[in-house]
């Protein structure tokens, strides 16, 4: 499969613009996992870390669970891949019976129900949960760019460690 990255419009309104770049960063993403194995997709960026594509991948399912189900929507939507007191970076942890497969599905079921959730809203609707930890409420704005700032700072991480797997650059 082979991931379309679309340049985000230049002249749009700011719902089209933010939309756009969230979809540009989470294509980033799905880019710089394509052609490789699962076994590549586990492997550690440099040891101590565990941090690799595919646990990168996992982390931003959390993510977009967390701030779209669990605060826009106050869904109660539990951890996929970890305990917030057992194992709070359990999405990093990977086995060799973790794939490709399950965890690229899981993460586009999570965007498309962050989609659809979205889609109902304006900019300024106050989502229906709070976080976690500080009890807030945020906008659909807050949320959408706090979104892309996430995958933009795990996509660093992704062509930092896409490189050293294989030698691959770019943006």
């Amino acid at each position: 499969m082979t991931t379309e990255r679309h340049e985000p419009a230049t002249t749009a309104d700011e719902r089209t613009m933010l939309d756009g770049w969230l979809d540009y960063h989470r294509q980033t993403l799905a880019q710089k996992c394509e052609g490789l194995t699962d076994e590549q997709l586990r492997t550690a960026s440099v040891d101590p870390s565990n941090l690799s594509l595919m646990g990168l991948v996992r982390h931003m399912t959390e993510v977009e669970r967390s701030w779209y189900r669990r605060v826009l929507d106050n869904e109660d939507a539990p951890p996929l891949y970890f305990s917030y007191e057992d194992d709070p970076d359990g999405e990093f942890r990977l086995t060799e019976s973790d794939t490709w497969e399950q965890t690229y599905a899981a993460w586009q079921a999570e965007i498309a129900i962050a989609r659809s959730s979205a889609a109902r809203l304006t900019l300024d609707d106050i989502s229906k949960g709070k976080h976690r930890r500080t009890g807030e409420r945020f906008n659909l704005r807050w949320i959408h760019t706090h979104m892309i700032e996430e995958y933009a700072r795990h996509n660093g991480h992704a062509d930092l460690i896409r490189e050293r797997i294989d030698g691959a650059t770019g943006d």
